[in-house]
């Protein structure tokens, strides 16, 4: 099973050294965050399964931070963090769009409790995966059909294979392309290729990303082999 990726947004690192080591413990692959600005790129990017958030990250707010992800379209579910028990904050958390709310001091089995029903929740709302046939290399949904080149279908499906995690140019190259005389410029080559089949991306659950000096990611549900 592929581990659960948890963003962890809060202004005080020790709270979120904190978090990342119990929930670490619980089987998540935690990343942290401090401040609301770099947050925001991290709850849109949809590398998460899921996320924790302050109500309170300094000088900003975690509520306008999550209305702000929610309105660019992030879908991943939420929790929110407050030593505040006020109902008030409770309902704009919620309102903003936040799934759930956890009051501060909370029992660590709670939290985590919390957060496997709302991965359910979302689960059970995603999409079937697109399929990956090695029969004859297409790339298939319910609605439509794509047949791609043998390079096409090897890249893909080793995106696949590391769904959420960058890829770096090179390591793709290595894989797809050791020992050919090529520069390793072939592999935005055939990411492009690709891209164009896609299009649109809604079609078939996932995307191909470009992370900024870490590589290429599918986005969305990836299909299966």
């Amino acid at each position: 099973m592929q581990e659960a990726r948890l963003l962890v947004v809060d202004d005080d690192p020790e709270i979120c050294s904190a978090l990342a080591r119990g929930l670490a413990l619980h089987g998540y692959a935690v990343e942290t965050c401090n401040r609301a600005d770099l947050a925001f790129g991290q709850l849109t990017s949809q590398r998460f399964h899921a996320a924790v958030v302050d109500v309170m990250l300094g000088a900003d707010s975690g509520i306008a931070l999550v209305r702000r992800a929610r309105a660019a379209g992030a879908q991943l579910p939420i929790l929110m963090l407050s030593a505040l028990s006020e109902v008030e904050q409770r309902a704009a958390g919620l309102a903003a769009g936040a799934d759930d709310y956890v009051v501060k001091p909370f029992a660590f089995d709670e939290l985590v409790a919390r957060l496997q029903v709302q991965q359910h929740r979302a689960a059970a709302m995603r999409p079937a995966p697109a399929r990956l046939s090695a029969a004859d290399h297409s790339l298939s949904t319910p609605t439509r059909r794509l047949q791609l080149t043998d390079r096409e279908f090897a890249l893909l499906a080793l995106l696949a294979a590391h769904a959420g995690t960058p890829l770096s140019r090179g390591e793709i190259f290595d894989r797809l392309w050791a020992g050919e005389s090529r520069s390793e410029n072939v592999v935005d080559v055939y990411i492009g290729y690709l891209r164009k089949k896609l299009k649109p991306g809604t079609d078939f659950g996932f995307e191909i990303v470009t992370l900024r000096q870490r590589g290429f990611y599918l986005d969305g549900v990836p299909p299966t082999l």
